[in-house]
């Protein structure tokens, strides 16, 4: 039997190595495994934000639907399995060990996220996964999952400024690296696109014979509301997986129970203690998401009296705009406790208070605490500014074992 721990050592090994664009490893890599790649009907899913929660609702909806389905995300919250999980399970860490150990002695060159992709399609084939829902990591066109042939769904979530440095320094040119999942035969659906980046692609669509299917309702019966959870109140992400689900051919009925039964911790995810001591989760990163968070944080919906009964704990990673993330969340809370998320290449926590007042913690326990303090057993806290934050605060909270947070 593998040894987890040692295993997990090994893969964590690779971080230096960081993030490669170019595919040509990654294929070589799939060829030498039989190209485990083909072995599955795949949803491709790639935005700035949302793709994760759309993936999600595309797994609950198809287990719904009765199949064996495999969702692929990154990065983990909690634990590192989280990232593959078949039948809405994380595989189990006996599985994971095995494969790292094997991926990383028959194909060494590897980065840790290549390696973490390769591992997935291989669990997804040894599995007999029918469908697979895969979130590309960085972009899309040079991503390691753009491996795949072509996949059933092209899914675009949202287009906005992040990771430019990569990406490029427009919308058209991040629009461009997300459309290139789009190949030749696909189905395409996309969320609310500013034009600049629609137009970019439905050029692609266009030049490769795929098919743009327009966006629908985000009720399975238009007119007649679920009971979702929080994280499908705000933005499209409720329409983009129902329309990509209607695409797949799920029932009204599977559409359904899919949507009432996503499970997708630390997105716009509600902790409470007998609905009281309530902590809202959400791994907004970037000024687009904190302008959807900011939609959820009405005093109404949280059910405060008012903004001063909400305080924000907020860290970030070096590159990010915190400037117009806590600007857009100004409004809306009361009080701020600054923190660094618990990972390499967290920014500074000192540097928001030239933006805004508030008070820095040493450490995430701190500053949860120091946040409920202020507001109180009845007051609101909430966490956001990046998904490695968001982790440790649920580790936290929920006194979760956890497996060491990794920025790729």
């Amino acid at each position: 039997m593998a040894d987890f721990q040692a295993a997990l050592s090994r893969l964590y090994g690779l971080a230096g190595r960081g993030k490669r664009q170019e595919l040509g490893p990654m294929q070589e890599a799939c060829a030498h495994f039989g190209h485990p790649e083909r072995s599955f009907r795949a949803v491709h899913v790639a935005g700035t934000n949302g793709k994760g929660t759309v993936a999600a609702f595309l797994a609950a909806m198809g287990q719904a639907a009765g199949k064996k389905v495999g969702l692929y995300t990154s990065p983990h919250l909690i634990r590192c399995a989280e990232r593959i999980r078949i039948s809405g399970e994380p595989i189990s860490n006996e599985r994971l060990a095995y494969w790292i150990d094997r991926v990383l002695d028959e194909t060494p060159d590897l980065t840790f996220f290549e390696t973490m992709t390769l591992i997935a399609f291989l669990a997804f084939r040894e599995a007999g996964v029918e469908l697979a829902i895969l979130e590309a990591g960085l972009g899309g066109r040079l991503d390691a999952t753009n491996v795949i042939p072509p996949p059933e769904l092209a899914v675009i979530t949202r287009v906005a400024y992040d990771h430019m440095a990569e990406l490029g320094d427009t919308l058209e040119k991040i629009a461009a690296e997300k459309a290139a999942i789009i190949k030749p035969g696909s189905r395409v659906v996309v969320g609310k696109l500013h034009p600049d980046a629609l137009a970019v692609v439905k050029r692609r669509v266009e030049e490769v014979g795929a098919t743009l299917l327009p966006l629908g309702s985000p009720e399975p019966v238009p007119g007649a509301p679920l009971a979702y959870p929080r994280l499908a109140v705000v933005g499209t992400n409720l329409a983009v997986a129902v329309t990509a689900g209607r695409a797949l051919g799920f029932s009204v009925a599977e559409l359904s129970r899919g949507i009432e039964t996503i499970n997708w911790p630390g997105r716009n995810e509600l902790l409470h203690r007998n609905r009281r001591e309530l902590t809202l989760l959400d791994c907004a990163h970037n000024p687009d998401g904190a302008v959807a968070l900011s939609h959820a944080l009405d005093p109404g919906l949280l059910e405060v009296d008012s903004r001063r009964d909400v305080a924000l704990v907020f860290g970030t990673l070096v590159g990010k705009n915190y400037r117009a993330m806590l600007k857009r969340l100004a409004s809306v809370v009361g009080h701020r406790i600054y923190v660094a998320p618990p990972v390499d290449r967290a920014e500074d926590p000192h540097k928001y208070l030239d933006i805004l007042p508030g008070e820095v913690a040493p450490d995430v326990p701190t500053a949860l605490a120091r946040a409920r303090e202020i507001v109180g057993i009845d007051g609101v806290v909430v966490v956001t500014g990046s998904v490695f934050l968001v982790g440790a605060a649920r580790a936290t909270l929920l006194e979760l074992e956890r497996d060491p947070p990794i920025a790729l």
